[in-house]
């Protein structure tokens, strides 16, 4: 350990082993090691000094998660969690190894993955064609253009792709939501109209992801439909997991 604390990047297992030839964060790449408690375990590095979000650090940080998801459950940590010590992180699991171990079954055997609903790029054709509101607005600009007009324009406009784009993701999250077993919605993102998590048997993810698919295809007019994963499940880890505080990065 050094003066800069202990970077946590998720709880496993005690008994599993980490993957070989991956390191943690850091430029080079710092050693990883596990911070064992009863039969749970921190993956932990030396925390580097001015830790900052840069891109070699946050693959750095998601490719080891990805690769302990590949051996087994694990209640991932986002980017920046560093503690001040490895007491402090003994410490949080002994208080809290009950809740990681039932969250670590809930998540054995299963991937996240996410779905977001953003306006459709190139749908200002079929939006026309399908909103008295915007053709209105449009013969009004045509007949006599001026600001006021315009700005009615945009603003119906942009109204209407973004209600669409919503309108398309509850139509997805309905067809979805059956072949998941959880559901959890995410944070606002801006120009997002929709942004929602599923939490996926592993084996079910590639017919899953292929059905989101097919619904980004069936509502491209309406909107983009974005799909990532298989992802660590961040968003089924609740807050009784964080045995550390976000670093300022």
């Amino acid at each position: 350990m050094t003066a800069n604390g202990v970077y946590v990047y998720a709880i496993i297992h005690a008994d599993r082993a980490l993957p070989d030839g991956v390191g943690g964060v850091g430029g080079p790449a710092v050693t990883v090691r596990t911070v064992r408690q009863g039969e749970i375990a921190a993956v932990v590095s030396e925390a580097p000094a001015q830790l900052r979000a840069r891109r070699r650090d946050l693959l750095a940080h998601q490719d080891l998660l990805l690769r302990l998801t590949d051996g087994g459950p694990v209640l991932p940590m986002r980017f920046g969690m560093v503690a001040p010590d490895e007491e402090t992180v003994t410490a949080q699991l002994g208080r809290a190894e009950s809740a990681h171990l039932a969250t670590l079954e809930q998540l054995a055997g299963r991937v996240e993955v996410n779905l977001k609903a953003f306006p459709a790029q190139d749908a200002l054709a079929a939006l026309v064609a399908e909103d008295r509101n915007v053709r209105r607005l449009r013969e009004e600009v045509r007949r006599r253009p001026d600001y006021d007009a315009s700005v009615r324009l945009g603003e119906a406009v942009a109204a209407a792709l973004s209600r669409r784009a919503a309108e398309a993701g509850r139509k997805a999250l309905r067809t979805l939501t059956p072949l998941a077993r959880s559901v959890r919605p995410g944070p606002e993102v801006q120009g997002c109209a929709v942004n929602v998590s599923f939490l996926v048997d592993r084996s079910d993810s590639d017919s899953f992801r292929a059905t989101a698919l097919g619904l980004a295809d069936e509502y491209r007019d309406h909107a983009e439909l974005r799909l990532a994963g298989p992802l660590p499940c961040y968003s089924f880890v609740g807050a009784e997991t964080g045995p550390v505080t976000a670093a300022g990065v």
